[in-house]
């Protein structure tokens, strides 16, 4: 296993620049093709398919094919299906330009958005599935992972910035940017591509006979409903899929929102939303680093209200940042850096006290809880309930996601409406959640 650690890094870095490419600004493109009011249902695909999926190709992968070639097998029906979607892509722009001149022009959302859905239906597993990978890779090579793994999945995140960057910067030979049009889809396939390839050069992980079984349920977390019974864990799970809410708005509005200004400044930043949100992501990056440090000396209800007010200062501070001045400038660069406590204060930490929480035989069952309650139910719901906030607010006017003439400042209202549901859930968590820190015990985790 020669440079393996450095082959892990390839790998992590590949797999989380496929994402990159498309995640935070796909928004962007789908307004340029007469598809802006379709935004939420891209990401609303995504909450759905993370739902199940991972755990079906987590099953397979522990009975029939080994992780590294499932991981190769999904990248490439990723990738290609995710190629597909581009070319619909290069179509639906085709046809927005020859209907340049109607402002209430709509495009035709299934030939781009059934293969998207596909693409992300077998992109998602693999995020699980390249864990799986690398922790049993370095197990084998008698590295220990709590150590080894770390360094190796911020290089992920790294990726995931790189990939934003790419796409914020070159045209690839068109008039926009690749954040702007389809060449965003094809980065992102071409990449699924490429790993899916390379993973199967990676080193055997061997099914392994026997084990524990597990049915369906159980891997999507359904049978640990039973923690429900539990007045302190129903209060938690509520909680975190009330907050899940949040997850994705950002993603799919921030980056239009930052381009709206594009259409009455010649600003760097308007220019550049998609550089400008990678902030989040270097911020999320250097955030995850504190969380062990606060859940152990403050417990897991400080730190969640810590998350929850900082999602609050995310909304807010997008509604009165802008790119015109120097102080609407700062308020959007502190938003993005607000955002790596309000994700990874809410996630890591969350996930580390359902760990710390459940009974032994159900820590897995409970993750994916966890998940199930926040990055599935949560986020799509949310996504969908934003996705109609802004359509009421916001309307596309050419090629930009700008205020409705009957309100005077859609998107700031927009932006103060999920403040306002934040703080809401803030206080309810603070006067509801009712949980003794022990520090003493919180410092086990993971023994």
């Amino acid at each position: 296993m020669k440079n393996i650690k450095l082959r892990l890094i390839v790998m992590n870095f590949l797999q989380f620049a496929a994402w990159g490419a498309y995640l935070t600004c796909i928004g962007q493109f789908l307004g340029k093709v007469g598809l802006g009011s379709y935004i939420s249902w891209f990401y609303i695909a995504q909450g759905i398919v993370s739902i199940f999926m991972p755990a079906i190709m987590g099953a397979i992968a522990d009975k029939y094919v080994q992780p590294q070639r499932l991981l190769g097998i999904s990248h490439l029906l990723a990738g290609g299906f995710m190629l597909v979607a581009a070319y619909f892509g290069i179509e639906a722009t085709h046809i927005a330009a020859a209907n340049a001149e109607n402002v209430e022009f709509v495009g035709n959302i299934w030939p781009i958005f059934i293969p998207y859905l596909i693409s992300v239906a077998f992109y998602m597993p693999t995020i699980a599935l390249s864990n799986t990978v690398a922790f049993g890779t370095l197990t084998r090579a008698n590295l220990d992972f709590v150590k080894a793994f770390p360094p190796i999945r911020t290089l992920g995140t790294i990726g995931f910035i790189a990939s934003m960057w790419l796409v914020n910067s070159f045209s690839f030979g068109l008039e926009l940017s690749a954040q702007q049009t389809y060449m965003q889809l094809i980065i992102s396939g071409a990449l699924s591509i490429i790993l899916g390839l390379y993973s199967f050069s990676l080193p055997a992980c061997p099914i392994t006979a026997g084990g524990e079984k597990k049915s369906l349920a159980q891997r999507l977390g359904l049978d640990a409903f039973v923690l429900f019974k539990s007045k302190q864990m129903a209060m938690f799970f509520i909680f975190s899929m009330l907050l899940g809410v949040s997850l994705q708005i950002t993603n799919g509005f921030a980056t239009p929102y930052i381009e709206s200004f594009a259409s009455v400044s010649d600003s760097w930043f308007a220019k550049n939303p998609t550089m400008l949100v990678s902030v989040s992501q270097i911020s999320e990056a250097l955030c995850i680093l504190m969380t062990s440090f606060f859940l152990i000396r403050f417990g897991i209800k400080r730190v969640m209200l810590i998350a929850m007010f900082a999602w609050v200062l995310r909304f807010g501070l997008f509604g009165v940042g802008s790119t015109e001045t120097t102080l609407g400038i700062l308020a959007l660069i502190s938003s993005c850096l607000v955002y790596g406590v309000a994700f990874d204060f809410f996630n890591v930490s969350g996930a580390m006290f359902v760990q710390q929480e459940a009974p032994k035989a159900m820590q897995g069952s409970a993750q994916g809880l966890f998940m199930l309650m926040t990055n599935g139910i949560g986020a799509s719901v949310g996504t969908w309930i934003a996705g109609k906030v802004v359509d009421h607010f916001c309307s596309w006017q050419g090629g930009h996601l700008l205020s409705r003439e009957e309100f005077t400042n859609g998107w700031q209202d927009t932006w103060f409406i999920f403040a306002g549901y934040a703080l809401v859930v803030t206080i309810a968590f603070m006067v509801l959640f009712r949980y003794k820190h022990d520090p003493n015990k919180m410092s086990h985790i993971g023994e």
